[in-house]
């Protein structure tokens, strides 16, 4: 995600919407950017200031509300594997696009639609559809649930709120 970022930041106000534990915020960051951070745990909250203490801006806040940004705060908005966990897309794009600035960029990369529609085998590609995964870690196990769109449904609402200059989908790396 971060190569389709201009190297140098410098000067540039980015939101990492969905920041986790701060990996992108520090990516962010060498690269010159002013960085804030939202997360909707308290615990990835903890960890991203753990991880770059005050040279970065972090917040526990729901995407799905109102963010806590005067219009126009950002140039950059980048949301890296956290979109899919929210139902509905309307509210927080909006947001978003508020507090962009004009000729700003939004990033956000999702789950593909088709590993998850043959992974659970769903019936209906074209159904936003809620999927559950158990991931098991080391220390902990835990349910996860997150959405499943089809790839029109998620250009078709992107361009209701921002214009699309390119969709880049990962490209396998031989091993």
């Amino acid at each position: 995600m971060m190569t389709a970022l201009s190297a140098n930041l410098n000067g540039k106000k980015v939101l990492d919407a969905g920041c986790s534990a701060g990996w992108y915020s520090s990516q962010l960051l060498q690269g010159g950017a002013e960085v804030t951070g939202l997360d909707i745990s308290p615990e990835m909250v903890k960890a991203a200031k753990l991880r770059l203490g005050e040279d970065a801006t972090f917040l526990c806040h729901d995407l799905q509300e109102p963010l806590p940004f005067k219009d126009d705060s950002f140039d950059i908005i980048i949301s890296s594997l956290t979109l899919h966990y929210l139902k509905g897309w309307t509210s927080t794009f909006q947001e978003f696009n508020r507090t962009l600035k004009a000729g700003g960029i939004f990033l956000f990369s999702v789950h593909h639609p088709f590993m998850d529609y043959t992974r659970h085998n769903c019936k209906d590609y074209f159904q936003t559809q809620l999927l559950s995964e158990t991931w098991s870690k080391p220390n902990i196990t835990i349910d996860v649930s997150f959405y499943r769109r089809s790839m029109q449904s998620i250009v078709n609402e992107t361009t209701q709120h921002f214009s699309l200059s390119k969709l880049i989908e990962p490209q396998p790396h031989e091993r």
